[in-house]
């Protein structure tokens, strides 16, 4: 399985929390990672977003098909992230579309065994992918990507 982690580009400071736009500076972040997105995901990728506007605003960037997932909102736990995803089972591709610091812990677990400060950059992308050598699951970084790279 591969699950690919996207931060929500740049977002407008303020209240409420769920309601905050991107601004143009992450409408930019948002429209060049999904181009690069756009040439590396498999097809027949599951793509799920967080409930909140800055997250839906940064999928449509993406121009696919997504499933908004409660339990992805700020605040929600790395489990419930990887529980969304289907991870380790599920087949094929999940991007997951969400917010710090629930990325990062998710990312860290699965690299570190344990959750740990992992920061992604807003607008940035881990992508990770699951696979056993002998005996012994591994998590294996495919790419890690900013918007300030493309």
């Amino acid at each position: 399985m591969d699950l690919i982690l996207w931060r929500h580009a740049d977002a407008q400071d303020g209240a409420p929390d769920m309601d905050r736009p991107l601004t143009s500076k992450g409408r930019k972040q948002a429209e060049r990672m999904a181009a690069w997105l756009h040439a590396h995901l498999p097809e027949g990728t599951r793509v799920l977003a967080s409930p909140a506007r800055r997250t839906r605003e940064t999928a449509d960037a993406l121009e696919l098909d997504y499933a908004v997932e409660a339990n992805l909102a700020p605040g929600a736990d790395a489990a419930h992230l990887l529980a969304a995803a289907g991870w380790p089972e599920a087949s094929g591709a999940v991007l997951v579309i969400g917010h710090q610091p629930t990325l990062g812990e998710a990312a860290s677990l699965l690299l570190f065994g344990e959750t740990r400060s992992l920061s992604i950059k807003k607008g940035g992308v881990i992508w990770l992918t699951n696979r056993v050598r002998g005996d012994t699951p591994q998590t294996v970084i495919k790419a890690a990507m900013t918007a300030e790279m493309l």
